[in-house]
């Protein structure tokens, strides 16, 4: 192990030696949640995590590093104060950026230029960095320097305009869909540059954008305007498409159906007692279903309201159709098979004692998951990672009273 690092350091390397990404050295430049995101899958699954925070940041002031968001995304890394505006500062980065392997950012897409580390900064010094970045509307174009965030993207990509009850206006998701999901793709292409450099021996610039990233998750609602002309509008809890699929009522609450198929239609019609549906005119083929969606919903609820949701939930999964109880989010944790998937990661946090955060949903085979170490207090791995970047007691000493770190 490098000299000056703690034991809990040590033991946090010797836990990710196995891990597909062991060795790969990543300075995280990243703010708010995107780009977190696309680091958190790097962390968890085994790269050494450099987490460069100007010193005393925001964050720090403001106490949120504490709070369940901010011990959330940053786990299994390490955290370091670095003055990138001050000339030593850009000295130290680019001389740690010379051995890294991966850096990734999600701001402005100026400003990595203005502070002069952006990927044809870096690359002249180590041409074999995977540069990841994540913009707002991208690096370029007449959005280009806008700044985003995830609602902006969510209403700017479409994604509001089909979410929500048919008359009642827009309505965002409720969870910061946008922003996840730049930072899964981020994370996938990073990977993909670091597959690809095993081939050429050099990185590339890899980089995402929040309106991108929701205009691919528009996915079939995008291709039937590209393919059909078809501009989809709200449906509320129906399938845009698939009938009957939906929510309907119990006597205790409420549960998800989906029986759109003509198979599981039939299924479905026998299982809740009402074969006569079959023959019903406009009901025996998908398009008839659909244009009479609002009968079929009312006839199925009028059925579901009779009984308590285990009882259908229990029925339709004997018989083959996907149905589901609609819980809160104690429930959902609470739910066998979530717990048995071990998506509560425990975390032992040296402040804040033993915690749960949300766990990766990729699993390896044979290969462990979960958090190694706990989210790192404001550049507590300052003077190590300096002492490893070749920087001597004194030096370390002087850019601390200069402001530098």
């Amino acid at each position: 192990m490098p000299d000056g690092r703690t034991q809990a350091q040590q033991n946090m390397a010797q836990g990710a030696a196995n891990l597909p990404l062991s060795g790969i050295v990543v300075l995280d430049l990243t703010i708010a949640r995107a780009g977190p995101t696309a680091v958190r899958h790097l962390a968890d699954w085994g790269a050494e995590i450099i987490r460069i925070e100007p010193p005393a940041s925001g964050e720090d002031i403001a106490g949120a590093r504490d709070g369940f968001d901010f011990q959330n995304l940053h786990r299994n890394k390490r955290a370091i104060h670095l003055n990138l505006k001050d000339k030593k500062g850009h000295e130290a980065f680019m001389r740690l950026a010379a051995k890294a392997d991966v850096i990734v950012e999600n701001m402005r897409a100026a400003v990595k230029h203005r502070l002069g580390i952006a990927y044809d900064d870096v690359r002249r010094v180590n041409p074999r960095i995977v540069y990841g970045s994540i913009s707002g509307f991208g690096q370029t174009g007449p959005y280009g320097k806008r700044a985003g965030v995830d609602q902006i993207a969510q209403g700017m990509g479409g994604l509001m305009s089909i979410t929500g009850e048919p008359g009642k206006g827009p309505m965002r998701v409720g969870i910061p869909m946008v922003d996840l999901t730049a930072g899964n793709l981020l994370a996938l292409g990073i990977m993909m540059a670091l597959f690809d450099r095993t081939r050429t021996g050099e990185g590339r610039w890899v980089h995402t954008s929040l309106l991108e990233s929701q205009v691919f998750m528009l996915d079939f609602q995008a291709a039937r305007y590209l393919f059909d002309g078809e501009v989809a509008k709200q449906a509320g809890n129906d399938h845009p498409t698939g009938i009957p699929t939906g929510v309907f009522p119990t006597t205790d609450g409420h549960i998800n159906i989906a029986a759109s198929s003509a198979r599981l239609w039939g299924r479905f019609c026998e299982a809740i007692g009402r074969p006569d549906w079959l023959t019903r005119e406009g009901w025996q083929t998908q398009k008839g279903r659909s244009d009479d969606r609002a009968a079929i919903n009312a006839a199925i609820a009028e059925e579901t309201a009779k009984k308590p949701a285990e009882h259908w939930i229990e029925l339709f999964e004997g018989a083959g159709i996907p149905c589901g109880p609609i819980n809160t989010i104690d429930k959902v944790f609470a739910d066998p098979q979530v717990q048995h998937l071990g998506m509560a990661a425990p975390m032992a946090h040296p402040k804040l004692g033993a915690k749960h955060v949300v766990n990766s949903a990729i699993n390896m085979q044979g290969l462990p998951r979960g958090v190694r170490s706990a989210t790192p207090e404001a550049g507590q791995d300052t003077d190590a990672v300096l002492r490893e970047a070749g920087y001597s007691e004194d030096e370390i000493k002087a850019l601390r009273a200069e402001g530098v770190v």
